[in-house]
């Protein structure tokens, strides 16, 4: 995609997203970094933000290099209403600005069109310690994924410049320096204040994001705390908790939890979302539970569409950590307070009830989808399907399939062969052939995968932004 793009192939890089989606391939951020590069160097900055926005829907992290991308071109387009708001969602997504970012910022505020920013750019314009430090906003090397973990170029972490007297070494890399600090030894410490590196708020993220262990980072957390010259803002505060929350440490958690209470400072709404879903990794439900009710406040408000995606990460983790009650009791609270579920938590929900065998939930839960006005996608009857096949209950996946075909619907390969056969082993061959007949009559090649997944993306999403990237190319 990114190549045919490039080439200014457009119709080619299209094609390549579509056979990426109809054979079952989750786009990652990355993917749809190449689309929103795209549609902006094609001059198609509406069609660029729209898929911008549809990836918190999506569960997809926008990265710094969507944002210096959109930036970049509404700045161009002298569009600065937009600019404003990508300026408001950066600090709500806790995206530390590159330099590049920063310096296109500064630039607006001495041209008055950022003044009412004053105090969040006070935060995020570049270290003044450090006079100059070639940057390309190009560079990729800020796609900060903690979900997928992809590989970086540290490129701005590698530069040669003079500041204040010390030199900053061209083979500086924060990846390779934390694998030389993996033990917090006393000979590695004293080494490590020998160099007299300047401390800055984008070289401890960086630093903070390759230990491996939570000791080591807490230990070179408080370490750096004490260097001449820094302080920790919340960039490398919210990089520490999430790290600790990924590996169950709710007592550092929430000691800086109360720090930030103490200080008052702000979280981003991301974080608060990461800390939650991290918990799920570390199996932390009351944890979990206690960030949702107690510490959310400290994100400051929070819009509608971001608690109904603050709900679905909590209602995530309690399935991770077998809460089953809690989760339909959150799922109960969540309906009582006017935030309605949307088909990627139903989709969610039904798929760890049904792998449960608890068909009741699940025909609650579908009850409970259309009853909010919501329609069952392609993907969702999938889910549904297999999970009432793998429970022997396939005269429930039978009129399932009979909802799905009835709603111009489609079922993927695997999903019909499993639904014959669970139907003739219980004896049901009439519905068993009414399977294979209707699927004849669609007189069609079955989809080999569906497109979708459970908690994240569905059917409708993908086609979103399909129908978007090609028809600003039609």
């Amino acid at each position: 995609m990114a190549l045919y793009a490039e080439m200014k192939k457009d119709s080619e890089a299209v094609r390549i997203f579509q056979r990426m989606i109809d054979e079952g391939s989750l786009p990652n951020c990355r993917s749809y970094t190449i689309i929103i590069e795209h549609l902006v160097k094609s001059r198609k900055l509406s069609e660029a933000l729209e898929v911008f926005n549809l990836l918190p829907l999506m569960r997809v992290k926008r990265t710094l290099k969507q944002y210096s991308v959109l930036l970049e071109g509404f700045v161009g387009s002298k569009r600065f209403d937009e600019v404003r708001i990508l300026v408001d969602e950066m600090q709500v997504d806790g995206i530390l600005p590159s330099r590049g970012v920063s310096l296109l910022l500064q630039q607006m505020k001495e041209e008055g069109i950022l003044e009412d920013k004053e105090q969040l750019l006070r935060g995020i314009l570049p270290d003044e310690r450090i006079r100059s430090v070639s940057y390309s906003m190009d560079s990729g090397d800020e796609d900060d994924n903690e979900n997928e973990g992809e590989d970086e170029n540290m490129n701005d972490a590698s530069q040669c410049d003079l500041v204040d007297g010390v030199h900053l070494k061209p083979w500086l890399d924060p990846r390779a320096l934390v694998s030389a600090l993996r033990n917090w030894s006393p000979d590695e410490v004293a080494a490590l204040e020998g160099a007299n590196f300047v401390w800055t708020t984008r070289l401890v993220c960086k630093m903070l994001r390759n230990f491996k262990t939570p000791e080591a980072a807490w230990s070179f957390f408080c370490w750096v705390a004490n260097q001449s010259g820094f302080t920790h803002d919340i960039y490398t505060v919210q990089r520490i908790m999430t790290l600790l929350a990924r590996h169950g440490r709710t007592d550092l958690v929430n000691t800086l939890i109360s720090k930030i209470r103490m200080e008052g400072m702000r979280l981003p709404f991301s974080t608060i979302r990461l800390i939650i879903e991290f918990y799920g990794i570390s199996k932390n439900a009351d944890a979990a539970l206690k960030v949702f009710n107690d510490d959310r406040i400290l994100c400051g408000p929070i819009s509608n569409v971001n608690l109904m995606l603050l709900y679905s990460s909590l209602l995530r983790t309690l399935t991770k950590c077998g809460r089953n009650s809690d989760a339909l009791d959150m799922l109960d609270d969540m309906i009582l307070n006017g935030i309605c579920p949307d088909i990627r938590t139903f989709s969610g929900l039904m798929l760890y009830f049904s792998q449960l065998g608890d068909i009741k939930t699940v025909q609650k839960l579908f009850a409970m989808l259309r009853q909010s006005g919501l329609e069952p996608d392609a993907y969702l009857f999938k889910v549904l399907i297999q999970g009432y096949c793998k429970s022997n209950r396939a005269a429930l996946a039978w009129r399932l399939f009979e909802d799905m075909k009835n709603s111009g619907l489609v079922p993927d390969s695997a999903t019909k062969e499993l639904l014959v056969k669970s139907l003739w082993k219980e004896g049901r061959r009439r519905e068993a052939a009414a399977v294979e007949d209707s699927c004849e009559e669609i007189n069609t090649v079955l989809p080999s995968a569906l497109q979708g997944h459970e908690w994240t993306v569905s059917s409708l999403d993908l086609t979103r932004v399909f129908s978007i990237y090609s028809n600003s190319f039609a």
